[in-house]
């Protein structure tokens, strides 16, 4: 009983964070409490999600979120793939007030891709974006998740803890077989953005 009762305890404190980081309680969190246990999923959060903020301002938003996507999507991990390209389709939409090439909701037909037809077509995506520049970010990542090389700066260093990261991420939202939620982004918090997105790819909630 006293294990199950710190279990629920360490869920709500993980979503009451997702709940003021993206404005939702994630679906994940019980799940990565159950694998790991409470007191470690607390303490690995506490101990990775400072860097992953880090990673966010230094990168930018839409560049990692793209390398979430590209990690998950590797890793086969619905849950993760889906909140993160949602919310990469957030980010372009703010920035440049059309939709992202590629609907979050495809991701059941991009897991599963090996790496170069993965590459080829998140490639073409970005291609049509008018994101060429992101291009080397997509080698960098599928090079580092399937460990074809190791980080050579400190960019690529924060590539490599994205990796790192989201394997125990994937692996519980695998586990759990975790149904997707909503953007993993402080803009999942933007009503209007959020319901422009819904009316441009017509998408009603």
């Amino acid at each position: 009983m006293a294990e199950r009762a710190s279990d629920r305890l360490a869920t709500r404190v993980l979503e009451r964070m997702g709940r003021q980081l993206w404005g939702f309680p994630p679906r994940l969190m019980g799940p990565i409490v159950a694998q790991l246990g409470p007191v470690s999923a607390l303490a690995w959060f506490i101990g990775n999600m400072p860097r992953y903020e880090r990673t966010l301002r230094t990168l930018g938003p839409l560049r990692t979120h793209l390398a979430c996507t590209l990690i998950s999507l590797y890793n086969g991990c619905r849950y993760c793939s889906f909140g993160h390209l949602y919310a990469v389709e957030l980010v372009y939409l703010e920035k440049r007030d059309r939709l992202f090439p590629l609907d979050a909701r495809s991701v059941p037909e991009w897991i599963g891709l090996h790496p170069t037809e993965l590459r080829r077509r998140m490639v073409e995506v970005l291609q049509q974006a008018d994101l060429h520049g992101e291009v080397r970010c997509v080698d960098t990542t599928l090079a580092l998740a399937t460990g074809a090389q190791h980080a050579v700066d400190a960019q690529e260093a924060r590539i490599a803890h994205l990796v790192s990261m989201f394997r125990v991420l994937n692996d519980a939202g695998i586990a759990g077989d975790v149904e997707p939620d909503e953007a993993h982004d402080p803009l999942n918090k933007d009503v209007r953005l959020k319901a422009r997105h819904d009316e441009l790819r017509g998408v009603s909630r």
